[in-house]
């Protein structure tokens, strides 16, 4: 027969944590849910691969819009293509390992910011390359302005 009550895991995520984390460092470890813990890791691990991407997505959408917009650029799309320069490299920083997987964070962060460029801006889809145009290295560097106009 079933248990019908859920684990503290399944209940009370931020109970369950304290008490893993005060488990381990008692030394406990039969009594840890060694499970549920790697899970945990593992979903970390994937949440910093996300945020990266993210991060990513940002700065190349208002790339886009600074290329094949240039009637509006301004002080905002500035400034938020430096934040999310900075913010990648604190990100990298922190999680230096994610460096060898630029290349895929690259395709997928250009595939949404390649979506979202043409709801913002109302151009057609056809308007954008269907790769990025640019290297990580370009898009990262503090004095790239896509067509060096309007800086």
């Amino acid at each position: 027969m079933l248990d019908p009550k859920p684990s503290l895991y399944e209940h009370d995520f931020y109970a369950w944590a304290n008490q893993q984390a005060a488990l381990l460092r008692a030394g406990q470890l039969s009594s840890a849910d060694i499970d549920h813990i790697a899970e945990e890791i593992e979903s970390m691990g994937r949440t910093e691969k996300r945020e990266l991407i993210s991060r990513l997505e940002i700065l190349l959408l208002h790339l886009l819009k600074w290329r094949y917009q240039p009637g509006r650029r301004g002080s905002s799309w500035e400034a938020t293509i430096q934040v999310q320069r900075d913010d990648l490299i604190d990100h990298l920083n922190d999680n230096p390992s994610l460096k060898a997987k630029l290349d895929e964070v690259l395709v997928a962060a250009y595939r949404k910011a390649a979506i979202l460029v043409t709801g913002e801006t109302d151009l057609p889809k056809s308007v954008f390359p269907a790769v990025c145009p640019w290297t990580f290295e370009q898009i990262m560097d503090a004095d790239f302005w896509p067509d060096g106009e309007g800086h």
